[in-house]
């Protein structure tokens, strides 16, 4: 018999560009980020996340996720079937993250654009497959989001077992001379 996990890597496989993935769970090296950025990302209850297209242009998607700051990367838990996870199958494994608790991004009438004033980067992104990291991002969450997470741990402990969610990590590209892709503040 097949188990759960098999089933729904099988079904991602054939929906999702195998190479777009593998090429997604390169390792990622750490790079030196602008001090009031990281500050920020020590401190934020949120990130706000938005795929990069192949022209560089921000994809319509956006979204605040919970996120740990772990080894100089942002790595979040989402379903295998997200936005996040759709988009870095289809190779795109550069985005745009702001940092702040702007609000929720889309509201009952219309859209909520504050999280673009606060610090930015443009990341990588890659799929990580390791189960220890699970429980490492579950501690950040602890810690970070106590009230909250006790509705939260369970599910994505067993949604990252059994495939329903993944981990990403977001690794901040080095800003661009001349500022340009720098964090702003």
């Amino acid at each position: 018999m097949i188990d759960r996990r098999t089933l729904l890597e099988a079904l991602v496989g054939i929906v999702f560009a195998p190479a777009a993935l593998a090429r997604a769970q390169a390792p990622a090296a750490r790079t030196p980020v602008d001090p009031a950025l990281e500050r920020a990302l020590a401190s934020s209850p949120y990130v706000y996340v938005s795929p990069l297209r192949s022209d560089g242009a921000e994809s319509t998607c956006h979204g605040e996720v919970w996120f740990g700051w772990i080894d100089g990367s942002v790595v979040v838990i989402t379903a295998a079937t997200s936005w996040k996870t759709r988009s870095l199958a289809r190779g795109l494994t550069r985005v745009r993250l702001w940092v702040g608790d702007h609000g929720r991004w889309k509201q009952l009438m219309g859209r909520n654009e504050a999280f673009r004033s606060g610090p930015s980067c443009v990341a990588r992104a890659a799929l990580i497959r390791d189960d220890t990291f699970v429980d490492n991002l579950l501690a950040v969450y602890e810690k970070k989001y106590p009230t909250e997470i006790g509705g939260w741990r369970g599910p994505m402990r067993a949604g990252a077992r059994d495939g329903r969610r993944v981990l990403i990590r977001y690794v901040p590209e080095a800003p661009a001379a001349g500022g340009a892709g720098a964090a702003r503040t």
